[in-house]
């Protein structure tokens, strides 16, 4: 086990109508004028946004709003923010929505307080914050954990394609979470699916950078996964089943709060999280979606380096009977959780996500995958740009089941 350090500031306020204590919780910020950061109709038609704007009049707190922010949050829109922030003196930031709203809100809160800076240079690794301007949030959907985490993704629009990158700093991590399940009941059974798959990829790239004797966050991890795949699959029938929802969005929080790297070398593995940024960036999937379609193939990549580690994943996740042969359960294993993911109405490859990437497509992605040449990526098997291109070149066929 590594040393470590945890650190998870945020207030978690669970529970069914806690929304309504939104405007308490900011004005115990102390802060003088709030941006409320929004998606689109689901907010307003729901009725969410007037009460969280209700909460706020009532507690006396100034706010101005900006809705618009789209799944994989663009950086134009950020600029936006910060261009309203400053004119209009906003000095904290709510995010009403998922992810992509809360990341939004975190990359113009690191623009607030880091004036000197283009706030795309973090994104693009090529310089770290020193502050950040207090975030907080009401969650809507339970996937990316970034109402607990210290990261954010932000997608840059280009000419040549959009660039998907992420950013992680101690200071982005929100003050506040409200979290009621019953505000997802009415997600679209695809948006649930890729949230369900998101919370287990988070969980997944910690577990595969393995540590020896790490029992205690081995099996926070392990559960953490079995709960996912058992409620994941009640909600496939019952979406609105309060506790299956309970049980996936507190997930979804520990997930990638940092609690399951807790005593790991480094981060995490990540590899299939930057693998799918690029597909994001380039063909505009859903995150959930294009990780699922990324997974089968990084893990059958890899999975010779680690076999003890796969397979114990496969007997103690999945559920596959041991053999006593690690590489077979290791393989099993990995096909036990593409069926997982089809049950879930979830890809296992790019045709299955509706993407055919072409060979100079791919060897882009590859290319932009490395920041341009800057870096390798992964912990379980090391990968330069030509590993990453044959994950993107697998994952890019439809594989023979007889070697699944």
């Amino acid at each position: 086990m590594q040393n470590f350090q945890f650190y998870v500031p945020t207030k978690v306020i669970f529970g069914q109508g806690t929304v309504d204590q939104v405007g308490q919780l900011v004005a115990e910020q102390g802060c003088k004028k709030v941006l409320v950061h929004f998606g689109g109709r689901s907010a307003k038609a729901s009725g969410l946004l007037d009460r969280v704007c209700a909460s706020l009049q009532s507690a006396g707190v100034p706010y101005v709003t900006l809705g618009g922010v789209k799944p994989n949050p663009r950086l134009a829109l950020v600029y936006e923010g910060l261009e309203l922030c400053r004119k209009e003196g906003v000095d904290f930031l709510l995010a009403v929505g998922g992810g992509s709203v809360i990341d939004s809100a975190k990359a113009i809160a690191f623009g607030l307080a880091n004036p000197d800076l283009d706030v795309w240079d973090l994104y693009d690794q090529r310089a770290a914050a020193t502050a950040c301007a207090p975030v907080g949030c009401v969650l809507t959907i339970a996937a990316a954990g970034s109402e607990t985490s210290n990261s954010s993704v932000i997608t840059k629009e280009t000419p040549d394609g959009d660039l998907k990158r992420a950013y992680g700093s101690d200071l982005c991590r929100p003050r506040f979470a409200i979290m009621d399940p019953t505000l997802t009941y009415t997600l679209p059974d695809y948006q649930t699916a890729c949230g369900c798959t998101d919370i287990m990829m988070h969980t997944m790239e910690r577990f595969f950078a393995y540590e020896k004797d790490n029992d205690v966050t081995d099996n926070i991890a392990i559960g953490i996964l079995r709960a996912v795949k058992k409620n994941a699959l009640i909600l496939v029938n019952d979406p609105k089943n309060y506790n299956a929802r309970a049980q996936i969005m507190w997930a979804g929080s520990l997930s990638h709060n940092s609690l399951t790297g807790c005593g790991i070398v480094g981060r995490g593995d990540w590899a299939t999280h930057q693998l799918e940024h690029e597909l994001g960036g380039m063909f505009d999937v859903a995150h959930g979606a294009g990780l699922a379609a990324m997974w089968g193939s990084w893990a059958r990549y890899v999975c010779d380096a680690q076999p003890a580690r796969f397979a114990q994943f496969a007997r103690e996740v999945m559920e596959v009977p041991a053999t006593g042969d690690d590489m077979i359960d290791a393989l099993a294993g990995i096909a036990a959780f593409e069926n997982l993911m089809h049950e879930l109405h979830m890809p296992t490859n790019l045709p299955e996500l509706g993407v055919t990437a072409t060979e100079q497509q791919i060897e882009t992605l590859a290319y932009r995958c490395t920041y341009e040449h800057r870096r390798k990526i992964g912990y379980v098997k090391v990968l330069d740009e030509s590993d990453i291109a044959n994950i993107y070149r697998m994952a890019n066929q439809v594989p023979d089941p007889l070697f699944t």
